[in-house]
């Protein structure tokens, strides 16, 4: 199974009961109106952390009452991420929303070794992406956390990846991991680090799935490329992954795809105990919106833990 974009994977959700989630610092108005979007589309119930004033001056502004149980007061970021991630070590939440703090503020709660929810060695981020000519989702990773991964931290990534996929109904997700080549170069260490990867999967390291490397951006989603160039694996022209080789690369290759190629780009963290959406603070409610509808997809299909 695959998906097609987010407006199906919407409808997929259709009828199922709402996933509790905790919003962190929801005192932000772009912030609010995707919370309060899916919460009208019966996606999600939410619990908002922050300054309670600006919280009911906002929701009241967007005409959306709230519960004198619905608002948990907090105040600064540290306090707002750490009242947040204790939320959800209580079983209050399903998914953790990013609201108006500093990203590094939100995960340096979520990995205190005592007080946090990490649940993985290695935490990454995936940009989802619904771009016109493409006919299915692209996962991007890792564009947000992992700045120079080495062979093991890239395993790592791609399990989450994988494991991303699955939870969200893939039966055997295809993993490009990029490079610039499509051929093992001593002088391009990328492409050791991806022939070792594809070997890992081939013998069933990362369960099911196919991994294919090093393989170039277009042998990986253009079927005439491949067709052209006479290259053979099942996830030439079709990938669902793609690991890019550093930050820069993931990074990059994300905002091309969601500004210049006009699609639309959700944002997860994935290695916690529940799924977190990452959106910059001046994001559109309509990014945030989709990051809380892969978050909801996920959490839905997860029995426990992430």
């Amino acid at each position: 199974m695959v998906i097609s974009g987010f407006q199906e994977l919407k409808g997929r959700l259709h009828g199922l009961p709402p996933c509790q989630a905790v919003v962190a610092a929801a005192h932000d108005e772009h912030t609010l109106q995707a919370v309060f979007a899916a919460q009208a589309d019966g996606l999600i119930h939410p619990l908002l952390v922050g300054e309670p004033e600006e919280i009911r001056s906002l929701a009241g502004k967007l005409g959306h009452p709230l519960s004198p149980d619905q608002v948990v007061p907090a105040h600064g970021e540290a306090d707002c991420a750490q009242r947040a991630v204790a939320l959800i070590r209580e079983g209050a939440g399903q998914m953790l929303i990013k609201g108006m703090l500093q990203t590094g503020s939100l995960l340096k709660a979520v990995v205190q070794k005592e007080t946090g929810i990490r649940a993985s060695q290695v935490m990454s981020h995936v940009a989802i992406l619904d771009v016109p000519r493409y006919p299915k989702l692209l996962f991007d990773t890792d564009g947000g956390m992992c700045i120079a991964p080495d062979l093991e931290q890239k395993r790592h990534i791609l399990k989450n990846a994988l494991d991303f996929c699955r939870f969200l109904g893939y039966d055997r997700p295809k993993a490009a991991v990029l490079c610039a080549v499509e051929t093992v170069n001593p002088h391009m260490p990328e492409t050791l680090d991806a022939a070792a990867l594809k070997e890992e999967g081939a013998r069933g390291d990362f369960g099911p799935c196919e991994v294919e490397g090093p393989i170039s951006l277009d042998l990986a989603t253009d079927p005439e490329a491949v067709r052209v160039k006479g290259y053979h694996s099942p996830v030439a022209g079709d990938a669902d992954i793609l690991l890019c080789p550093s930050i820069a690369a993931g990074n990059l290759l994300g905002k091309a795809l969601y500004g210049l190629a006009g699609g639309q780009m959700a944002g997860v963290v994935l290695g916690a105990t529940v799924p977190i959406t990452i959106n910059s603070r001046g994001a559109t409610p309509e990014e945030k919106y989709s990051s809380i509808l892969i978050c909801a997809a996920m959490a839905q299909n997860t029995p426990s833990h992430v």
